[in-house]
């Protein structure tokens, strides 16, 4: 039981270190394997992204261990806009566990909106 306690701990412990917080540290792996992801594609200077930024802090706090809540500055790094085929910003792409790509939204997305989709993805 400890031994698989402690191989629990290190999967989580991976899984966020592999990730990408909302302060937009480098992405390492996205979407994160074995875990529900939101991408948020935008820029740190767009002002629908700024308005975006505290909520994806809190829901990156809220859902620490369940769910990945990535952001990418697309204006700083490109190549991720190109991946994802962004046209406009900010642009939420979701993958579920499988690293599937299961919806997308473009604009400015509020909270209840991405706890939404979040949820009919099995996140609690």
């Amino acid at each position: 039981m400890k031994r698989k306690l402690q191989y629990l701990l290190l999967t989580v412990l991976f899984l966020i270190a592999t990730s990408t917080s909302a302060s937009g540290e480098p992405a390492k792996t996205v979407p994160v394997k074995g875990m529900v992801t939101m991408v948020d594609l935008g820029a740190t200077r767009c002002i629908p992204c700024k308005m975006m930024a505290p909520i994806l802090q809190k829901l990156e706090k809220r859902y620490a261990g369940k769910a990945a809540i990535v952001f990418l500055d697309v204006w700083v790094d490109p190549k991720p806009a190109q991946r994802f085929g962004i046209r406009a910003i900010p642009t939420q792409v979701f993958f579920n566990k499988k690293g599937e790509e299961v919806y997308r939204h473009e604009g400015f997305m509020n909270e209840e909106a991405i706890v939404a989709v979040l949820q009919k993805l099995g996140v609690n």
